[in-house]
């Protein structure tokens, strides 16, 4: 059976606007670097609070798609509601949830026979767990996770999540992070970032390193 394929061309990135469910959402589409082996394996990635002017060009969400791509991954960055393309206001994460149920519908569309990853920075953390339950990611990604910031109540994670926390992180409480952790039931590994700031100033590459090494073992099976 032939697969569907993204509307983008290798080393390219592709725009596309969605329907969302107040209007259009602005995407953009990017396939594995050309010289690494192909994974079936599609990752959205949520960016950071859209009052503090997060968008999917943050470098942390940036960072987070070529790393993703390096090893074959294909992602999907999109703009929340009120954001950049994206119609609508700002919806405190209730509406945000209803627009990542679009993406990933579609991605589900265009890839059936892919494993689905959800990733999320700091605001878009929060927005990938609270929809988790019902998305049923293979993987999940959480950078700098908004703990005593925003209700984490009913996330339900997959058993393959990791969660990156700087430890100098001046927005998002580390300490309140490894707590709420601690509270949960769900497996995860957490890698402890020292001396990094929340945007991660200055280790994006000691990001991509983490990245890199805490969803490796994952390629190639199966969940």
């Amino acid at each position: 059976m032939h697969k569907p394929s993204f509307p983008v061309a290798p080393g390219e990135t592709a725009c596309i606007s969605l329907e969302g469910p107040v209007g259009p959402l602005e995407v953009l589409v990017d396939l594995p670097k050309a010289d690494v082996p192909v994974q079936p394996i599609v990752a959205i990635i949520c960016h950071p609070l859209s009052t503090e002017g997060g968008t999917l060009h943050n470098k942390v969400v940036t960072m987070t798609a070529t790393t993703l791509r390096e090893l074959g991954i294909a992602t999907v960055r999109f703009n929340f509601r009120s954001v950049g393309g994206s119609a609508g206001e700002f919806d405190h994460g209730v509406g945000e949830q209803e627009d990542l149920k679009v993406v990933t519908a579609w991605v589900r569309q265009q890839r059936p026979d892919d494993r689905l990853w959800l990733a999320g920075f700091s605001f878009g953390a929060f927005v990938s767990l609270k929809a988790a339950a019902e998305l049923q990611p293979e993987a999940l990604i959480s950078i700098a996770p908004p703990a005593g910031r925003w209700d984490f109540g009913g996330i339900a994670p997959p058993a393959r999540w990791l969660v990156i926390q700087g430890e100098q992180d001046e927005i998002v409480d580390p300490q309140a992070v490894y707590q709420w952790l601690d509270t949960l039931d769900a497996p995860h590994e957490l890698v402890r970032m020292p001396d990094t700031s929340h945007f991660f100033h200055r280790k994006l590459i000691d990001l991509r390193g983490a990245l890199t090494h805490g969803v490796k073992h994952w390629l190639g099976t199966a969940a």
